[in-house]
């Protein structure tokens, strides 16, 4: 990894990777409003003013990744390319997977179903995987260090989305968090009575 960052302008530069987030945002607005207004921020969520500041920062570190990606060169002949392409490849499937999941969902019920039987959030999951294996492949350490610094803010965007969902959906999102890894792994046995 370089010490020093680098910026330089060309078509085949990080932003390639990173365009699978504008794809995604473009295939939820195209899905429909029902399912747009579901993503990010519901209107019905409350937040204070900590919670604010963090999703404030949260965009603003997307947005800072997604502006350096286009000036962030791929070495596609460096070990490292290929090591952060095959980590971005499983974010990219995740993605598109939970996407499809998430536009399917019933507005009424938490999402458990496809990919969100494995993890409460898949696509924050996917973000982890695709920021990383963006900074691999392009051999960039201040992308590293965006990354490291979303992923802490995305723990506490987990959170509050969380305690959201236990408040609009109860036991359901209650039984559900309590057989579901946040993260990733299999899901635990639900239990009988």
């Amino acid at each position: 990894m370089s010490l020093v960052p680098v910026f330089e302008t060309g078509v085949w530069n990080a932003w390639i990777f990173m365009s699978v987030f504008l794809l995604q945002w473009l295939a939820v607005f195209l899905a429909g409003k029902r399912v747009a207004q579901r993503t990010g921020r519901p209107p019905d969520m409350k937040r204070n003013k900590s919670d604010q500041r963090t999703g404030m920062a949260t965009t603003i570190a997307w947005l800072a990744a997604t502006f350096y990606s286009i000036f962030l060169p791929l070495h596609s002949g460096m070990i490292w390319f290929y090591i952060g392409l095959g980590v971005f490849i499983p974010g990219l499937i995740i993605l598109t997977i939970a996407t499809l999941n998430f536009a399917a969902a019933p507005h009424d019920k938490p999402i458990t179903q496809g990919i969100y039987r494995y993890s409460r959030h898949p696509m924050y999951l996917s973000m982890f995987l695709i920021y990383a294996g963006t900074s691999l492949a392009s051999g960039s350490w201040l992308f590293f260090l965006i990354t490291i610094a979303t992923i802490i803010m995305m723990r506490s965007e987990m959170i509050l989305e969380e305690n959201y969902c236990l408040e609009k959906y109860m036991d359901a999102y209650r039984e559900y968090m309590n057989r579901t890894p946040r993260w990733i792994g299999l899901p635990k046995s639900a239990e009988t009575g």
